[in-house]
């Protein structure tokens, strides 16, 4: 399989519109369009009966002491983790084309609805719902796609993976409120194939893309 954007090619910066903050003069960051990217992906093989797409980030800080906080840095060194930044199921084998802004055109504060998505295709939870739990402004459930948002003073680029993976059932088996973690373990032994692509984003002015 392979899997194309428009939006932006595989090892390329992101681009702000597709971002949930962008850099600011004023307070390190303000909200981006946070529009999700077109994807489209090509050769799928025979027997694939659904398909699922997973962002993930896997540079988040594992510990959050130094995240976003004045006179500090989040060091490169830190132990780093996943965070799921979009989550989705149950795509119709007859769908190779996601278009821009079809799943996002905006930050939407206190969450997104779900699981029903395009397409007749369920959305995941992000990782956007616990970071934000208990925000008197933002907590929620979130819903579908989110776009990057890293720590404005962490050391690293963060790296956005966005992978298609061509199932062999009809429905992921997972129910309920699911998040990425969920799919992984709910897909294994189904994954016929899939594709991925990675695009980059800082929001550090020191960090070099």
């Amino acid at each position: 399989m392979q899997l194309t954007s428009t939006s932006f090619k595989d090892g390329d910066v992101i681009p702000g519109e597709y971002t949930f903050c962008i850099p600011a003069a004023e307070g390190h960051v303000c909200l981006g369009a946070n529009k999700n990217p077109q994807l489209a992906w090509t050769g799928a093989p025979a027997g694939t009966r659904s398909f699922v797409v997973i962002c993930h980030d896997p540079d988040v800080p594992s510990q959050g002491d130094d995240v976003n906080q004045e006179g500090r840095t989040v060091p490169a060194s830190l132990p780093r983790v996943d965070f799921f930044h979009w989550v989705l199921v149950d795509l119709p084998a007859t769908i190779t084309e996601i278009p821009e802004a079809s799943h996002s055109t905006e930050v939407t504060p206190a969450g997104k609805p779900g699981p029903a998505a395009p397409g007749g295709a369920r959305h995941g939870i992000n990782d956007y719902t616990a970071w934000f739990a208990g925000h008197p402004d933002m907590g929620g459930d979130y819903h579908g796609y989110d776009g990057p948002c890293p720590p404005w003073n962490d050391e690293i680029p963060h790296h956005y993976v966005f992978t298609v993976f061509a199932l062999d059932v009809e429905r992921c088996p997972v129910e309920g409120p699911f998040g990425g973690a969920d799919v992984r373990a709910a897909m294994a032994g189904h994954v016929l194939a899939q594709a991925s692509l990675t695009g980059r984003y800082s929001l550090n002015p020191a960090v070099t893309l």
